[in-house]
């Protein structure tokens, strides 16, 4: 058969933020007058979706709309640091500091509503722009409360850090606790092998990540896939050459990169398994979703056409040259099992 199909798994798990040292987020958050928010912080967005993510956990904590969340000026001379942006970190560091800075803020307005009202402040719930006191008739809109506190002399701001407990390893026996927080994840791939050309097409993948909680489902998808996307560039077609300290595959022509055609059905796998020290529950989805991706695709091969592909990226010719080499290995035990006999 001139085409072999095969299925590979691999599994990973990853730590999160960054590594051996201690990392660290600050944020201010205020609900403005008129019922809206704004959040404070160096958090840098690189097309991660960490804005959308950041107002969705502030919309929540807060009782207002995400619509009416703004994330303000990043720049740390005005702003709280934030750190970079990698390392799977900004849902887990900066997700976690404004949750706190939000519940701050938040506490501080409940404690208005709640003296104003005579009920005690740990009934004082928000949504959606309303606020309330549970089991009670008492309920008005977010934008009079916080007129109302601001005539009371109270401004609903809130501040906050969230840092890492975290260790160097040791220089001799690599102990200690480089990372707070793990995620896992399995990636499934399945693949067809023309055992002619060697060419290397996949079909399907299908991959199931723990990311602690959710906090923008389809964000999270779109992660996965980006980094499986990326990841089938690597195993199967990207390959970066340097002659003489130049590199001789200087355009798209001869660095080839995965395009809308390259890409399979990918199914996404959302897991939720809290972490437990962070206020939120959120790790995060990254870096992780393209870990699994090369072995499973390569784990396929084997299954597909039974040769290991050791170096990257599993190209047409390298394919083939592994078929080649594995029909003559097969041939010539057959040659000596004959001749034996």
């Amino acid at each position: 058969m001139a085409r072999k199909r095969g299925r590979g798994m691999a599994g990973c798990w990853y730590g999160i933020a960054r590594t051996a040292t201690v990392d660290r987020a600050g944020a201010w958050v205020e609900i403005d007058d008129g019922g809206s928010a704004k959040v404070i912080t160096g958090v840098t967005e690189i097309g991660e979706g960490i804005l959308t993510v950041l107002a969705q956990i502030a919309a929540e904590e807060l009782g207002v709309r995400p619509e009416d969340v703004t994330i303000g000026d990043n720049d740390t001379a005005r702003s709280p640091e934030a750190a970079h942006a990698g390392a799977t970190r900004q849902t887990y560091m900066i997700g976690n500091v404004v949750a706190l800075a939000s519940r701050e803020a938040f506490g501080r307005l409940a404690q208005v509503m709640a003296n104003e009202w005579g009920v005690p402040p740990e009934t004082i719930e928000a949504a959606s722009g309303e606020i309330w006191a549970a089991g009670t008739n008492h309920r008005t809109t977010m934008d009079k409360a916080v007129h109302l506190a601001k005539s009371r002399g109270v401004v609903p701001l809130g501040s906050a850090s969230f840092g890492t407990d975290t260790t160097g390893l040791h220089p001799v026996d690599g102990a200690g606790r480089p990372w707070q927080a793990y995620v896992f994840g399995c990636q499934v791939a399945e693949v067809e092998v023309d055992t002619i050309t060697g060419e290397v097409q996949v079909l399907g993948m299908w991959a199931a990540h723990d990311v602690g909680r959710a906090v923008n489902p389809k964000g999270v998808e779109g992660q996965i896939e980006g980094g499986i996307v990326q990841a089938l560039g690597q195993a199967l077609m990207e390959d970066y050459k340097l002659e003489n300290g130049h590199t001789t595959t200087p355009g798209f022509a001869k660095y080839i990169l995965p395009t809308s055609l390259d890409v399979p059905h990918i199914t996404s796998i959302i897991v939720e398994d809290p972490d437990p020290i962070g206020p939120l529950g959120v790790k995060g989805i990254g870096e992780p979703a393209m870990v699994p991706t090369i072995p499973a695709v390569m784990n396929a091969i084997y299954d597909a056409v039974g040769v290991r592909i050791t170096s990257l990226p599993a190209s047409p010719e390298k394919v083939r040259m592994a078929i080649r080499d594995k029909e003559r290995a097969e041939r010539e035990r057959r040659v000596h099992a004959e001749a034996a006999e």
